[in-house]
């Protein structure tokens, strides 16, 4: 079986396509986006995979059960995503220090003439 030949100048649109994301993904890094820093983050990466995905993995030219199958793929990894965040915002009843002073272990308070006698002298 033949598969489909993609011309080299497709490859090569797609490498700097791929490489310009990858310097826009390393100059927002330093760009303050405050909340938004993690969704631009994940949409760039997102646009990179698909390019990887349809022209790499020669999915753009593939038959229709292949894409059913990266299209079920992708419906799974959607559930266990929100399962798994299910399960992360349901756990409110979790303690939560309110500081790291509040998590620290501590010595009680003795008065300083027990204090004397629990720590011994030293020689």
């Amino acid at each position: 079986m033949l598969g489909h030949v993609v011309p080299v100048k497709t490859y090569v649109l797609i490498f700097s396509a791929l490489l310009a994301l990858t310097a826009l993904t390393t100059s927002m890094a330093y760009v303050d986006l405050g909340e938004w820093n993690t969704v631009v983050a994940l949409v760039i990466a997102s646009c990179k995979a698909t390019l990887v995905v349809l022209f790499f993995m020669h999915l753009r030219w593939s038959p229709r059960l292949m894409r059913v199958v990266v299209l079920s793929s992708l419906l799974w990894l959607a559930i266990l995503i929100s399962l798994t965040t299910t399960d992360f915002f349901s756990r409110d009843w979790t303690p939560v220090p309110e500081s790291w002073k509040s998590s620290l272990l501590r010595l009680p308070n003795l008065p300083p003439s027990a204090a004397q006698t629990v720590m011994p002298r030293p020689i």
